[in-house]
């Protein structure tokens, strides 16, 4: 099969079982927010959110690492998968062990406290996850991922109903996700030894060029993981449950949208990495172009669109308690936006092997962001978290965009981007007049109107589609 299909192929079953994967997902939250209630999912996201700083420690961005260094001409493929595989669970068993420790000394409820022990399962087994994903990356068998989270999923909302069924509580619901964490792992581990033989290796020659690649990438990550997580957190020690309940609502939402990018980025990286090494330096910067246009045509209507709809998702996800969610919502999705447009460039950057040079940039992005939380969230609550959030993806989008344009000459097109807006607005436009009818026929006729004036506009045509699909 040539580079081309394989590509396509990947990026069509990538996105395919993103939908439906999005699609359960947002099931299984819609269940756990109206079981839960805003109080009750306060308290999860939380126990989620304080977790997600010592996952994130442990991060070390294996699955980037991985595809690098076996993506690499000549590299002895099983031999470092078994090193980085070792490495990875050290990492994680060591960093999430503190987290259950660490959360005892915060004034949160013992209900939290108790759920933190549990919940660290959940990180563990996604943690595992990473060294596997880089493996298919490299294979450009991204199929298996997502039929693994797809089971995963599916598990989910089995273990969610059943969580429902018989009432068990915060805890029930915490268990559950651990269990489809577990057998996403499982599947996606049986999978894997068609590709590669991958077991324990203890070389600490190899471990330390593993940590050598990726200190940068750990650093960016905790410094990202500052103004993404910063929020939630200054939310819960200042602010009641309930609000955290509401905000995290509406960032639940968006994390489910935003795997998206890095989904696509995930197919586009070892590509990018394999051109830049080899020398194929305009090759590079036109697969990066086309992929940010496909980028903009997703981004863009995304956040207009969701201007007109977010109160409808609201109530169908989580019901019409959550209601005020809905200006969170409006807000956060911009933040999506700018984490779609920015996460090319970023993985771009890892792919040339420059992420030590970056590592200001977001250092000083987390720093603003902290003080903007610091001095937003007490005075406007959730909504002055969301504008903030905002800031801190589109400085990291604008960052990291320079990064590249200094290290490869990258200079973005905006001609599809234009035509992607006018598309967009035009299609805001059929939504105003569309406001009170039901949330499906919106989203429907709102795409049609889209993808016709995208059309008509000249943003893509039929044969830049085919050109795009087969990267010719």
């Amino acid at each position: 099969m040539k580079l081309s299909t394989k590509i396509a192929y990947n990026t069509l079953v990538q996105l395919i079982g993103k939908v439906l994967s999005t699609a359960l997902g947002l099931a299984a939250m819609a269940m756990i927010m109206r079981y839960l209630g805003t109080f009750g999912f306060g308290e999860y996201t939380t126990i989620i959110t304080f977790l997600s700083f010592f996952a994130i420690a442990a991060d070390f961005g294996l699955t980037l690492v991985t595809v690098q260094m076996i993506s690499r001409e000549g590299a002895d493929e099983n031999y470092l998968l078994g090193n980085l595989y070792a490495f990875r669970l050290f990492s994680a068993v060591a960093m999430l062990s503190l987290g259950p420790i660490a959360i005892f000394f915060f004034p949160y409820s013992a209900s939290i406290k108790a759920g933190a022990i549990l919940a660290a399962f959940t990180f563990l087994f996604p943690a595992l996850n990473q060294i596997l994903i880089g493996l298919f990356q490299r294979k450009l068998r991204m199929d298996k991922v997502a039929l693994a989270e797809l089971a995963g999923r599916a598990v989910l909302i089995a273990g969610v109903f059943l969580v429902i069924f018989y009432g068990f509580g915060l805890n029930g619901i915490i268990i559950a996700s651990a269990v489809a964490a577990f057998f996403n792992y499982a599947l996606l581990h049986r999978f894997s030894l068609r590709f590669a033989k991958i077991k324990l290796i203890w070389d600490y020659r190899v471990w330390l060029s593993i940590f050598q690649k990726s200190w940068p990438i750990t650093i960016t990550i905790a410094f990202n993981l500052l103004y993404l997580k910063t929020d939630t957190l200054i939310l819960s020690l200042v602010k009641n449950t309930d609000s955290v309940g509401l905000y995290g609502a509406a960032y639940r939402i968006i994390d489910v949208l935003s795997t998206v990018p890095f989904m696509f980025a995930g197919i586009i990286m070892p590509v990018l990495t394999h051109n830049h090494s080899i020398g194929k330096r305009d090759e590079f910067k036109n697969i990066l172009q086309r992929s940010l246009d496909i980028i903009f045509m997703l981004a863009l209507p995304l956040v207009v669109g969701t201007q007109f709809v977010a109160g409808n998702i609201i109530e169908l996800v989580a019901g019409p308690e959550f209601a005020p969610a809905a200006g969170a919502l409006r807000i956060l999705v911009i933040a999506c936006a700018m984490l779609f447009i920015g996460c090319l460039p970023s993985h771009a950057i890892v792919a040339i092997d420059k992420q030590k040079k970056v590592i200001p940039a977001y250092i000083f992005t987390a720093a603003t962001s902290i003080i903007g939380y610091l001095i937003f969230i007490p005075a406007y609550s959730y909504t002055g978290a969301a504008w903030v959030t905002v800031y801190s993806e589109g400085m990291i989008a604008v960052l990291m965009f320079s990064a590249i344009k200094k290290y490869t000459d990258f200079r973005l097109n905006l001609k599809v981007f234009s035509k992607t807006l006018a598309a967009s607005l035009i299609m805001g436009a059929g939504l105003i007049i569309m406001q009170g009818k039901p949330l499906a026929f919106s989203l429907l006729l709102g795409c049609i109107i889209y993808f016709m004036f995208l059309y008509l506009l000249g943003g893509i045509k039929k044969e830049e589609l085919l050109e795009i699909i087969k990267w010719r």
